[in-house]
């Protein structure tokens, strides 16, 4: 019994310390010091967004814990100036707008270098410290797509990309779009995230068979269907109309007639809906484009479109 109580109160112990652990993240490059004097050696320097755990404070000065990156952490002296913590008045929108400063940085032709990273790590330190805030759902969604979209450049460019089924090649980290799904789960920002994870199924090279555009097509139709209110319908019901559009001509090749026809039926039907849910939108003007291909009987795959 007694040394169950003492368990007990070592784990009561953690989770008060847990819980008492002061975090916080710089919006602004800084420098770390072995004490708090300028004057003192540099241990170095940490960027936008990464994380400090904070041990003691010193006037101006704060001794922390310094994650630079995922694998080395040090500990020193910072200025307290710039770091954003939990119990910073408005700390969701200071956070959100360097993170946003920082993607339109990394926009930029000459935008700073690394500024996608630092914006990337800023929407999550704004999710994570304020998951409350209005802004948490958007800020973890903007971390996870830029995650995404750096991800995906990279799997892109490797041979593999080419590969026909998409299991044989790396696919982009499901991990944050997951938990932007779990943590926000009927928002807007889950059901983009459930987009996005489309594209890890998708082939690389139809290699002009039947397979994959159909498989492609069920499962925007199936987005369509589980999420309605998404700001990506319209896109999802695009998407797989122009895959049921180039079944037309494939379908024709392997001598299905029948599946050719039905695939017509099936795209215009589906480019009709996009059309209605999305009349002011880019994707129903290029459902309407679609469309009228399908119509005048002009290929929208394979050698006869351009």
């Amino acid at each position: 019994m007694q040394l169950k109580l003492i368990t007990v109160a070592a784990l009561l112990l953690c989770f008060t310390a847990a819980a008492d652990t002061i975090r916080g993240t710089p919006i602004r490059p800084a420098s770390i010091y072995l004490s708090p004097d300028t004057s003192s050696n540099k241990l170095a320097d940490i960027e936008r967004g990464r994380e400090v755990v904070v041990l003691e404070t010193s006037g101006d000065w704060i001794n922390v814990e310094a994650v630079l990156t995922e694998e080395k952490i040090i500990t020193g002296w910072m200025m307290n100036k710039g770091v954003v913590q939990a119990s910073t008045p408005n700390g969701d929108k200071i956070i959100f707008g360097e993170a946003v400063d920082s993607e339109d940085q990394a926009s930029q032709q000459h935008g700073r270098r690394d500024a996608a990273q630092d914006a990337m790590r800023l929407y999550y330190r704004a999710a994570e410290y304020f998951p409350h805030s209005p802004l948490a759902g958007e800020a973890m969604y903007r971390s996870a797509d830029i995650r995404w979209q750096i991800d995906k450049a990279d799997v892109m460019s490797r041979p593999s990309a080419k590969e026909k089924e998409a299991y044989l090649r790396e696919g982009m980290n499901e991990e944050f779009m997951k938990e932007v799904i779990k943590k926000f789960s009927g928002s807007k920002w889950a059901d983009l995230a459930a987009f996005h994870l489309i594209e890890n199924k998708l082939c690389g090279d139809w290699q002009a068979s039947s397979k994959c555009p159909e498989k492609e097509a069920e499962m925007y139709e199936k987005y369509a269907n589980d999420h309605p209110q998404s700001p990506t319908v319209v896109e999802a019901l695009y998407d797989a109309a122009w895959r049921r559009s180039a079944l037309i001509e494939i379908y024709r090749t392997e001598d299905q007639s029948k599946k050719s026809e039905e695939a017509k039926n099936k795209a215009i039907a589906l480019a009709q809906k996009a059309i209605t849910l999305g009349a002011q939108s880019d994707w129903g003007a290029r459902a309407q484009l679609l469309l009228y291909l399908i119509e005048q009987k002009i290929p929208t795959y394979g050698n006869g479109a351009n």
